[in-house]
């Protein structure tokens, strides 16, 4: 692999299954460099992620899962990486499919590779908030993008240097990333595509969205977001960003 390829792992109290996700994820790519952005964990996550060979940046107070992805962004930007693979640190994300993930990106077939749980295989079923969140977002995301989605919630991507570039450079939502970045991309001109995954239980701890006020505050949050983003691109010529604008390429014209 001649890319210089980062794996970025945002982490929030994930000392428990860092010592099998780590591990998993060296068995599969021995040949990428590996950061886990702690987000001001309690637990002893970022020492264990020392400890089993990654790279650490500590946040100094805890930002939220959109904020440390930013933050993984920037620092693949920074130490300028060609691609970066977001990778989930509970372990519901396989090891295993990141090679097929990163392919296309690779080849230059597309800017953004999205993990679908629909596509390939989900190995646990989920809330029926997530479900009703899932189809809502991807019939949005379809109707304002006339592209079709499985699996607008995946966090499970691949994205290649200019869309690095783009969302670290404060394009990118604070809390919930999901759907509506798909609406950013679009709109900016990346490309993206589906890539058939695996996505698993988590092993240990509780997922962001396992309290039911918290899946119901993501589905209002995400419909607003998404509403405040269409409305700009209706009242603005261009949503891209002058720094990447060049580099992106066109989608859908």
């Amino acid at each position: 692999m001649t890319a210089k390829v980062l794996i970025i792992m945002p982490a929030y109290n994930e000392a428990m299954n860092l010592p099998h996700v780590l591990p998993e994820l060296r068995k599969s790519l021995t040949q990428v460099d590996v950061v886990v952005v702690n987000d001001c964990s309690r637990d002893d996550t970022a020492n264990i992620a020392r400890e089993l060979g990654a790279q650490v940046v500590s946040l100094p107070c805890n930002l939220g899962y959109g904020g440390a992805v930013q933050t993984g962004y920037k620092y693949a930007v920074e130490n300028d990486y060609d691609l970066a693979v977001m990778l989930d640190a509970d372990g519901q994300h396989d090891p295993a499919c990141v090679l097929e993930l990163m392919a296309p990106v690779l080849a230059g077939d597309t800017d953004v590779a999205i993990g679908s749980r629909f596509l390939g295989r989900m190995e646990y079923r989920t809330t029926w908030t997530r479900r009703l969140g899932m189809r809502l977002f991807g019939g949005i995301v379809a109707l304002l993008t006339g592209k079709r989605i499985t699996d607008p919630t995946s966090g499970f991507q691949a994205l290649n240097r200019e869309v690095l570039t783009f969302f670290a450079n404060d394009n990118y939502p604070s809390d919930y990333p999901d759907a509506d970045v798909l609406l950013l991309l679009h709109y900016a001109g990346f490309r993206f595509i589906e890539v058939p995954v695996c996505m698993r239980e988590r092993i240990e701890g509780v997922s962001m969205h396992g309290k039911p006020w918290k899946a119901l505050y993501y589905i209002v949050k995400m419909v607003l977001s998404l509403g405040i983003i269409f409305l700009r691109q209706t009242t603005h010529s261009s949503a891209r960003r002058p720094s990447v604008q060049t580099g992106a390429r066109a989608q859908n014209q």
